[in-house]
């Protein structure tokens, strides 16, 4: 217990240390989606054009804007963060990242004087409790999936589903529950979900969390859900989560993982 327990508090401060970063998720002022653009990113000096499948970024030197430690005087076309390089935009001290969401482009902005990080006082969570790291079995679909699901902006997208993992958990030994899951290209699988405590006394409505490849034939896999973490838009708005789909919402609370996000 005692090596799953520091290993835990690791993780823990990795957290933290994540999401207090200058561009990490509490430094996020906005989304922009430049279909909808007319007059360009708020705040943000430059011309962003879609042309064809690409974004051209137009600006002048006194602009002051650089993309990939360069000033930009002139116009680039620039990668999204899908990409395999991500063009790196940056004015002043914040970061201006292209992201790729079903064929749809947006600009985010990342300003490490936002007000939602400045007033970060931490990551409440749950304790250690070493019965909810539950043997789990994967089971993948004949075909992978997509299935609509509704997204903390107001819109709704398609979530790859991959297959499902059973567990039982503490106190309801002969009862199975399940979990729709998303799986990498390195096998590592993820899941969003909620339980009866989401939404209650300060507790965000509904977290993630990532599981091992599964190994062996059985598909043995692990689900520890001390590490149940808070999705991005627990932090910042402007994010665009995607919510629990259908069957993903357990019948009983979950006391173990994060909570929510403390503020000053």
């Amino acid at each position: 217990m005692s090596s799953s327990l520091d290993a835990w508090k690791r993780w823990r401060d990795d957290r933290v240390v994540t999401a207090r970063a200058p561009h990490g998720p509490l430094a996020l002022t906005g989304t922009y989606w430049l279909a909808d653009l007319r007059e360009g990113v708020p705040g943000v000096p430059g011309r962003w054009e879609l042309q064809g499948s690409c974004v051209i970024l137009t600006a002048t030197r006194h602009d002051g804007l650089e993309v990939d430690n360069t000033p930009l005087d002139g116009s680039v076309r620039l990668c999204p963060d899908s990409a395999p390089k991500p063009s790196l935009v940056t004015h002043g001290g914040r970061l201006l990242l292209l992201i790729l969401r079903e064929g749809e482009y947006a600009v985010r902005v990342y300003d490490p004087a936002s007000e939602t990080r400045t007033s970060f006082a931490g990551i409440d969570a749950h304790p250690f409790a070493p019965e909810w790291s539950l043997p789990a079995r994967f089971t993948p679909y004949p075909e992978p999936r997509t299935v609509a699901v509704g997204n903390a902006d107001g819109r709704e997208r398609g979530l790859a589903l991959a297959g499902t993992v059973a567990f039982t958990a503490p106190g309801a030994a002969e009862r199975t529950f399940t979990l729709q899951v998303g799986q990498e290209a390195d096998g590592e699988l993820s899941a969003v979900f909620a339980d009866a405590g989401s939404g209650r006394d300060g507790a965000f409505r509904f977290r993630f969390v990532s599981l091992a490849a599964p190994s062996g034939a059985d598909g043995a896999t692990v689900l520890d859900l001390n590490r149940a973490y808070l999705p991005p838009c627990a932090f910042a708005d402007h994010f665009i989560c995607p919510f629990p789909p259908p069957g993903n919402t357990l019948p009983f609370a979950v006391p173990a993982g994060e909570k929510r996000v403390l503020k000053h």
